[in-house]
């Protein structure tokens, strides 16, 4: 098979570069300024991962789970390792990653790199709220051992430095005992953004996880209607297996255009909608089922045709969310484009441990759209402008053409990841953006 260095986004598949992380350190002395950059498993949507000017370090060559201790929960691995292979290992022992993306495909050294957010941001914070240690190779030959008290600002600087910091060989990560890795699962329908704003305080003090779909291409009296998923680890009666052994579709080709358009769109949504029933539903779900929908279809991202997809995250305050929420969804209306994967959740209070984090106290809105050339970039300047308006931020780690004025209201202490970085690191996101300021 293969083995593909393409962002999730596919919007840019010419071939590219690699090192082993073996080579590279073969390599370390004779190392060029800019000349590499840390690939994980390719699930960011832009060109964060990239650094086409030099070589890809494919750390998915060293995924082993070094141990994993029951008593205490806590999983050593190398960074290469995916969280699907993690879970693997730890739910028949009843614990369960603290926090995990929508998606189980991301190696271990991914997320720490992306300080990934979860469902339960309220409850738990940023993936790198959960790291005890990791281990840092410099292109200067030296390898850190870094943790909240060794090399802290160090292991700051690592959590959501988007791989610029150096190669993390080696991980410690605390995982979270539950009763059972399946969810009890609130699957409550609301009409409006105003319905929902008016439960989500109550939700989130009552429940683990909490995330919400919305039909943004609704409008008029349907216009923010939607469908909010809260849940909690159910009981140890749970009688479904621990590890879900479901059929996995695939989208084997690319079709020559997007299938994913605002017909298609309106008709998944209005099916969707009409599958949930009034009120609030209560069932018991598959842990697989519930974090993890879209990694049953194999290569779903071809959906969005040969000229790839954006996705769009931004985080605004809690004071102003109902009304940047509508604005965001209305622009992409106003363009005419329909997004598949319009998520709404909160950010909680809890501050990351990252230098560079996402995340941060607010409302957290997803759109992605099928790349419509030209005026899909105005749309996204368009939401860019918005956001920062609102006093938000956009997300680098799902970015693929934020201006680099955009990069600098989102993140105005950069120079500090940028003193950090290694000399050897660098991403194209990062050339695009902060080297342009």
């Amino acid at each position: 098979m293969a083995v593909n260095f393409d962002s999730w986004g596919r919007l840019d598949t010419r071939g590219r570069h690699t090192i082993s992380p073996d080579a590279f350190e073969d390599d370390i002395h004779t190392a060029a300024p800019g000349g590499y950059l840390p690939f994980g498993n390719g699930r960011s949507y832009g060109d964060s991962c990239h650094n086409d000017r030099g070589l890809l370090i494919d750390n998915r060559k060293r995924g082993r789970i070094h141990a994993f201790d029951p008593g205490t929960g806590i999983l050593s691995a190398e960074a290469g390792v995916t969280l699907s292979a993690i879970l693997a290992r730890a739910v028949p022992h009843r614990f369960f990653l603290p926090v995990t993306p929508g998606t189980a495909h991301v190696t271990l050294g991914g997320a720490i790199a992306n300080d990934v957010h979860g469902k339960n941001h309220h409850a738990r914070g940023t993936f790198g709220n959960h790291i005890r240690r990791l281990t840092l190779l410099r292109s200067d030959g030296g390898t850190l051992t870094c943790s909240e008290t060794e090399n802290p600002e160090m292991f700051s600087a690592t959590i959501g430095g988007m791989g610029l910091t150096g190669l993390i060989l080696d991980v410690d990560l605390q995982m979270m005992k539950v009763p059972s890795a399946h969810i009890q699962q609130h699957a409550i329908r609301f009409d409006s953004l105003e319905d929902y704003f008016g439960m989500i305080d109550r939700v989130d003090a009552e429940h683990e996880y909490s995330v919400a779909w919305i039909d943004q291409l609704a409008t008029g009296r349907k216009a923010g209607r939607g469908i909010l998923l809260a849940g909690d680890h159910a009981d140890a009666s749970c009688e479904f297996p621990d590890l879900p052994r479901g059929r996995t579709l695939a989208v084997p080709v690319t079709p020559p255009f997007s299938l994913l358009n605002r017909l298609t769109l309106t008709a998944f949504n209005a099916a969707y909608i009409r599958k949930a029933k009034p009120g609030e539903t209560v069932e018991t779900v598959k842990w697989s089922g519930y974090f993890y929908p879209l990694d049953a279809i194999r290569n779903w991202n071809r959906l969005y045709g040969p000229k790839g997809l954006y996705q769009h995250q931004s985080v605004y305050p809690a004071d102003v969310a109902p009304a940047v929420t509508a604005r965001l969804m209305e622009a992409a209306r106003d363009a005419g484009h329909g997004s598949f994967l319009t998520v709404l959740k909160r950010f909680g209070e809890h501050r990351s441990r990252g230098l560079f984090s996402f995340p941060r106290p607010g409302f957290t809105l997803t759109l992605d759209f099928a790349n419509q050339g030209e005026g899909t970039l105005k749309l996204l300047d368009r939401l860019d402008r918005i956001v920062v308006s609102a006093g938000g931020a956009v997300n680098p780690y799902k970015d693929a053409r934020m201006s680099p004025q955009t990069f600098e209201a989102s993140f105005p202490e950069w120079r500090k990841l940028e003193s950090m970085r290694d000399p050897a690191m660098m991403s194209d996101f990062w050339r695009r953006t902060a080297m342009a300021v």
